[in-house]
């Protein structure tokens, strides 16, 4: 199996077992309940992700943001950028990255609420896409169209899945060990297979992203897992937390889990 046919098979396969999961339909708009999250300061000093970003792009350059969600980082690189095209399909994102350029006057931000594979839009100096590409399955076509209209790719991405600090959750719980996303090492794998050299830098960004007590702890594993209330998974979640929960810094976080720190894929296209 090649490079690409293994990453798509991995998202097939960790789709299909969440949504054996799940007690309901998935929803149309999967972020519409968490999209106020994503509001942020376009002028915030204190990312380091953000930070590093607004160091890649010169105020002459036009900036392609895929899946720019709700702006937390297509508003600050408009204030450094000529334009800033934020390709988004989530309405309820959409929503949150016009009312905040609006709160905070950033004026030179193009919404394109389309899926990137079916967007049309111009070609750009520089295209960014932060955390999105784990869920693609076509990862050869979306990574081809990013080629396509930049210059150069940003592609922003943790070592491993977003979600897998919970992964030896999901065996106690739900009986059956949770299926891996492709991340970081598969992506570069496929960058290989398409004759792509890139580099690859960290982020460092010091930041704990654990949980402000027990209560959002559960509340927010239970989410994650797929765990609703009154059910034997919801009571071997709560049975659990004492044992895997541990408090740093002021904050509880899973026993043994590695912090997730981002990467930044990057290279230069062929014109």
């Amino acid at each position: 199996m090649d490079a690409t046919q293994r990453w798509k098979d991995m998202v097939v396969r960790e789709h299909a077992q969440s949504d054996s999961m799940r007690r309901e339909e998935r929803p149309a708009d999967s972020w519409a309940n968490f999209s106020q999250n994503f509001r942020a300061d376009p002028r915030r000093t204190d990312d380091p992700l953000v930070n590093y970003l607004r160091e890649q792009v010169t105020e002459d350059q036009v900036v392609l943001d895929v899946g720019a969600g709700g702006g937390r980082i297509a508003l600050p690189l408009a204030l450094c950028s000529k334009q800033v095209v934020a390709v988004e399909p989530s309405p309820s994102m959409c929503r949150v990255l016009r009312e905040v350029a609006q709160e905070f006057g950033v004026t030179n931000v193009e919404v394109v609420e389309e899926d990137w594979l079916s967007a049309k839009v111009d070609r750009a100096d520089v295209a960014l896409c932060a955390h999105v590409v784990y869920v693609i399955q076509e990862i050869g076509d979306f990574v081809r169209k990013l080629e396509e209209h930049a210059d150069r790719v940003l592609a922003v991405m943790f070592q491993a899945p977003p979600q897998s600090q919970i992964y030896p959750l999901w065996e106690p719980i739900h009986g059956e060990p949770r299926l891996p996303l492709p991340s970081l090492p598969e992506f570069l794998e496929v960058l290989d297979e398409m004759g792509i050299e890139p580099e690859v830098e960290v982020v460092h960004t010091e930041r704990n992203r654990g949980f402000e007590g027990m209560e959002e702890a559960r509340t927010e594993l239970a989410r994650r897992l797929y765990v609703i209330e009154g059910t034997p998974e919801m009571e071997r979640l709560e049975a659990l937390l004492p044992q895997v929960l541990e408090e740093k810094d002021g904050r509880f976080a899973i026993k043994g889990s590695v912090p997730l720190e981002p990467r930044v894929v990057s290279w230069r296209t062929a014109r």
